[in-house]
């Protein structure tokens, strides 16, 4: 039996379903658990009545209708935890940034599924931004990336962990039509880069690059000068696994005929 979990960057949850794009998804693609990025609304102003689906909402706290994740699953977890533990936030200063407190921007929910044995975490995150005049690059190298790595292989050590969301970055040339053009810009730095391979190093598996090799696979476009009919994209959001896990998966997708938002949907089969 095979486990079907989705995630998207909606960017801005009532917005998709107004345009009347949330709901066939769902219905066409049946995924047992939905995890999702900026929502930038609150479950109290959920639209979308999801009957076979429990909800957990993590929105901002510091600004309405900004940033915000969200799990919906059909299964149970065994516990749900949001944003980073106490620990790893004071270590790494996350309340000291410009911008404000990363912790209370809504962009991280763990739920725990099953036994040690054959269960998992599943960490739905929407990772900052590093802004165009890469005024939070800093923010990231420093205290966000390392915190986020830190804290999945604290949880690896107890299950298997898959992580998943809008990291902000395309790792390597082949994931964005424009590589050269876009050397150093946000998303595209060096140090960026250096991120995903810290992750890759710890132990993590990019699951859509296990299956699928080669350059044309994005999962975000610019609304300007139609790109996404141009397919001049970037490949922004992942599921990664502990590679421990990676037998169990079956396949790992990208959905770009799915509109509603500048991203589109992924999905992750794993046997269960």
């Amino acid at each position: 039996m095979f486990m079907k979990i989705a995630s998207w960057n909606v960017n801005g949850l009532r917005a998709v379903h107004r345009k009347g794009l949330f709901l066939p998804f769902v219905e066409k693609y049946k995924p047992d658990i939905i995890c999702l990025q900026e929502t930038k609304s609150e479950q109290s102003q959920n639209e979308i009545d999801l009957k076979e689906y429990e909800e957990y909402w993590n929105s901002s706290s510091v600004r309405k209708g900004y940033s915000g994740t969200a799990i919906f699953t059909k299964i149970k977890p065994v516990a749900v935890t949001f944003g980073f533990p106490k620990d790893i936030s004071k270590k790494y200063n996350l309340a000291d940034d410009g911008y404000g407190d990363l912790n209370k921007e809504g962009r991280l929910i763990t739920a725990e599924y099953g036994p040690s044995t054959d269960g998992f975490y599943l960490v739905c995150v929407y990772t900052p931004n590093s802004k165009g005049d890469l005024s939070r690059l800093k923010l990231r190298e420093k205290q966000w990336d390392p915190a986020f790595l830190e804290y999945v292989s604290k949880l690896k050590k107890n299950k298997n962990v898959i992580f998943c969301g809008d990291l902000n970055v395309a790792h390597t040339p082949d994931d964005l039509a424009n590589p050269k053009q876009n050397e150093g810009e946000h998303g595209y730095t060096i140090e960026e880069r250096e991120g995903i391979d810290k992750m890759i190093k710890a132990g993590f598996i990019d699951t859509f690059r296990y299956f699928t090799k080669g350059k044309g696979h994005y999962t975000w476009w610019n609304y300007w000068r139609n790109a996404r009919e141009r397919n001049v994209g970037w490949r922004i959001d992942y599921f990664f696994v502990n590679k421990e896990l990676l037998p169990k998966i079956k396949t790992s997708e990208i959905f770009s005929d799915v509109l509603g938002s500048d991203h589109c949907p992924i999905l992750l089969e794993i046997l269960t």
